[in-house]
């Protein structure tokens, strides 16, 4: 997990600078193509969650991971937008066969955790949360300093990390064992799919989560321009990026800790919160008014905020949904959450990016975008403390505290 995030985070965050300042994409395409690849991620994840519960977490992680290299090569030898577009797809469909298949196998060995009395399923999710982010501090520093460089060396660097990836999956992933290549073979896809499709509780908290990921999306697309309008630089891109990974790596147990003491339905609705109340932050440096130092202080309050709401909010919630699944089918259920997330990054990028344009325009003021995300998260967190307080059923699985 760690190399995983080091290869993708040492090109993702500097991929709009790339498409605007590089390639010259206008805001709404470079919002569409962020979008996309958000898109065919998050919204591929079903399709792959369930090649796992049906295939194997083995099978899907070697073929993920390969298609990822692919993806990262063309990409770093795009000039075009056609050519873009199927560099970032690659790149998404590839995640969309590894990371529902690793989180439906730590769910598994979480549950069996807790079972023995070693540790909550909670903990477990938050500790893959501090693992992978150790690989987000290494990435964006060495992004960073790869930005003296074309484009070109980023992406290639990025290919060979996963390419020494997929070598040691290869050599130390297991296969299944025999029981559950057995249940395997008796399970077929459109039964995976029907558990998840007919799961109307699931369906409706995935959806209401998924807000946190259109949120959080926003990163890649909103932090860029607003360095870009204030400041006049994108430089301390990277570094903020490393200062959140490394706030969630400090701040992650503490948060969980949190969490078990309120209960799984205050940690999730209280983080949806937080990552709306974040939006706020920036709205008064938005303009050209604004000193560059209060500038970074007000993104700075964002980005602390945003990743402290998702600390409280996404252990509770991963082991929500696996209690929700019912334990089974659980790399399509964890699928389905991203695919919805995905769906609304889609939406959600080309309406900021379109804003932009707008912005640009002088026909509507800077604060626009980030009152419009926030406005958005408060509506979902308001319709998900409203339904989890009618669900019985829910209510009963996000209990108000989680005994020691």
């Amino acid at each position: 997990m760690v190399l995983f995030n080091v290869g993708f985070y040492l090109v993702v965050p500097f991929l709009a600078v790339h498409l605007s300042d590089d390639l010259g994409f206008a805001g709404w395409a470079v919002g569409l193509v962020l979008g996309l690849r958000m898109f065919s991620q998050q919204g591929m994840f079903f399709l792959g969650g369930s090649v796992a519960d049906r295939f194997g977490v083995r099978p899907a992680v070697l073929v993920g991971i390969a298609i990822r290299v692919v993806g990262f090569l063309v990409l770093g030898f795009s000039d075009t937008m056609i050519a873009v577009v199927v560099g970032v797809l690659l790149i998404g469909v590839a995640a969309a066969l590894f990371a529902p298949a690793v989180e439906s196998a730590n769910a598994v060995y979480g549950r069996k955790l807790q079972e023995q009395g070693v540790m909550r399923r909670t903990d477990l999710f938050a500790m893959e949360q501090m693992c992978s982010r150790t690989g987000t501090v290494i990435g964006p520093a060495l992004g960073a300093v790869l930005l003296a460089f074309p484009f070109s060396w980023t992406a290639v660097t990025a290919a060979m990390l996963f390419a020494a990836m997929w070598v040691g999956f290869y050599r130390w992933l297991p296969a299944d064992d025999d029981a559950a290549v057995a249940v395997r073979e008796a399970t077929t896809l459109r039964f995976v799919w029907r558990s998840v499709l007919t799961n109307k509780s699931f369906l409706v908290f995935a959806a209401l989560c998924s807000f946190q990921l259109l949120a959080y999306s926003q990163l890649y697309l909103m932090l860029p321009d607003q360095l870009e309008r204030g400041l006049g630089s994108q430089a301390a891109l990277g570094w903020f990026y490393v200062g959140a990974a490394v706030f969630v790596i400090v701040g992650q147990t503490p948060t969980v800790a949190c969490a078990h003491r309120i209960g799984h339905r205050a940690a999730i609705l209280g983080g949806l919160t937080l990552i709306a109340v974040s939006f706020l932050a920036p709205v008064a440096g938005a303009g050209q008014a604004a000193a560059p130092l209060i500038q970074i202080v007000l993104l700075t309050v964002w980005v602390v905020v945003l990743h402290l709401g998702q600390m409280l909010m996404i252990p509770p919630m991963r082991d929500t949904i696996g209690a929700l699944a019912g334990e089974t089918n659980l790399g399509a259920h964890f699928g389905m959450l991203n695919t919805i997330g995905g769906m609304l990054c889609l939406l959600g990028s080309l309406a900021v990016g379109a804003i932009f344009d707008l912005v640009d325009l002088g026909r509507v003021p800077a604060a626009t975008s980030w009152v419009a995300v926030s406005a958005a998260v408060f509506a979902a967190t308001a319709a998900l403390a409203v339904w989890t307080a009618r669900a019985g059923a829910v209510r009963a699985i996000m209990p108000r505290r989680v005994s020691a």
